[in-house]
């Protein structure tokens, strides 16, 4: 099995058919891999996320893209049917199954393709962006991993004062064990557009890896509405660098719904760099089993009058834990800043887990910064009025849990996708101890 070497590095970007540039930027980011130490709970990040039992070097980097058209799994087609987009673009183990884009978003000038297309068709737009101004590969092992050896993912540019005509879709489904997709969007001054990303495989007793990066960059009055969706399965390592970058007066809304994986480990930061930026973070996430999820979110305001909100609730079963940590920073300067977040969390087992950690780190003396943090257990007062209703203590629970979710469900924007999650949240409550 191949490991992760410079010479594994040199054959993907050859595969690939990459310019100097591109090549040059891998050898520079496996350099930094090279000489950054694995992270431990030791480190103050990762002080409740243990990886010891990752296997990095059995599971190895993609340099070929294994997956054959006969990979894709019919869910994966069936689902992007639910989301009426005007480009779609379906990926397996990071190579390209199916692809498409309206006549009519080509005529308003949008780029949307896999990331690959876009280095070679792209060149300009893209040495410009990618890993300079938002993700950089210096922030860690797994960014530095990311940079080196990342295949597949999305391309999407949306040019000045351009409403996309309609919203754009991704799915990713990793088949054989190892993505390193790359997201990239840039909205221009003005644009607006809808994209949502989805994440997904199978279970398998083997290590699967998925180490991702998500790049956001929204220009001055630009808006863009970017939804994320994880289902892998409980066999996946997760690890992914995420940062949006907000203009003067800019609009991020960025939603995220987390389902899957047995560890994922993701750094989620949203940059307010100029006057009247404004950003939503909503995320929802649900764990069984032995599910361990560690979020790491970052509200940096780096300007004056920005605005902040950030809305995460997740709920626990069986052994399952999650990590919360959240840090609203206003820098010297950044006066008149709003920022707000909140993490609330429902244990429906004694044996399930939540960390909550807010934090505030403030500069500026004219700002309204506040954090609010809850983990509760099943209100068994709600249970019984519903149940003294003639409802059933299983569909009882069932609306319990559903209600808990329903502020983050109803920010997407898609009927089909709300459905979808639903129908997840479901079936993750199945039956619980009474």
């Amino acid at each position: 099995m191949a490991e992760f070497t410079r010479e594994a590095v040199q054959a993907l970007s050859a595969h690939l058919e990459e310019p100097q540039w591109m090549l040059d930027l891998r050898l520079a980011a496996f350099e930094i891999y090279e000489n950054t130490p694995m992270p431990t709970i030791k480190d103050e990040a990762w002080r409740r996320t243990n990886i010891r039992r990752l296997k990095l070097d059995k599971i190895g980097p993609s340099v070929n893209g294994e997956a054959g058209q006969s990979n894709v799994p019919v869910k994966v087609s069936s689902q992007m049917m639910e989301v009426p987009a005007g480009g779609e673009l379906v990926q397996v183990d990071g190579v390209t199954q199916s692809y498409k884009i309206s006549d009519e978003l080509k005529a308003q000038g949008v780029i949307f393709c896999d990331m690959s297309t876009a280095v070679t068709n792209h060149p300009d737009l893209v040495q410009k962006y990618f890993m300079t101004q938002a993700v950089k590969a210096d922030e860690g092992k797994f960014a530095a991993l990311h940079a080196a050896f990342w295949r597949g993912g999305t391309f999407l540019y949306v040019p000045r004062n351009v409403q996309a005509a309609a919203p754009l879709h991704t799915s990713q489904w990793n088949a054989n064990g190892k993505t390193f997709t790359h997201t990239l969007v840039v909205m221009e001054t003005g644009s607006e557009a809808v994209f949502s990303d989805e994440y997904g495989s199978s279970d398998a007793k083997a290590q699967f890896l998925h180490n991702g990066a998500v790049e956001l960059i929204v220009g001055d009055n630009a808006s863009l509405t970017y939804i994320s969706l994880q289902e892998f399965g409980n066999n996946m390592w997760q690890f992914t660098h995420e940062r949006g970058r907000v203009g003067r007066d800019g609009k991020l809304d960025w939603i995220m719904s987390i389902m899957g994986t047995g560890l994922s480990k993701q750094f989620q930061t949203v940059e307010l760099d100029q006057s009247g930026a404004w950003a939503r973070m909503s995320g929802l996430f649900f764990g069984d089993m032995r599910q361990h999820f560690d979020l790491d979110t970052q509200q940096n305001h780096n300007a004056e009058r920005t605005t902040s909100d950030l809305l995460y609730k997740g709920a626990m079963k069986h052994k399952a834990r999650s990590v919360w940590q959240g840090m609203i920073k206003a820098t010297p300067g950044a006066q008149q800043t709003d920022g707000f977040q909140a993490n609330r969390n429902l244990l429906l087992e004694n044996s399930a887990r939540a960390d909550s950690i807010p934090g505030l780190e403030i500069e500026a003396d004219d700002v309204r910064c506040t954090h609010a943090s809850t983990i509760g257990k099943l209100d068994e007062e709600e249970i019984f009025y519903l149940m003294s209703r003639g409802i059933e203590r299983e569909m009882a629970l069932r609306m319990v849990v559903q209600g808990f979710f329903d502020p983050i469900m109803q920010r997407i924007p898609f009927e089909g996708v709300q459905h979808r999650i639903a129908e997840r949240i479901i079936e993750k409550v199945g039956s619980l101890q009474e």
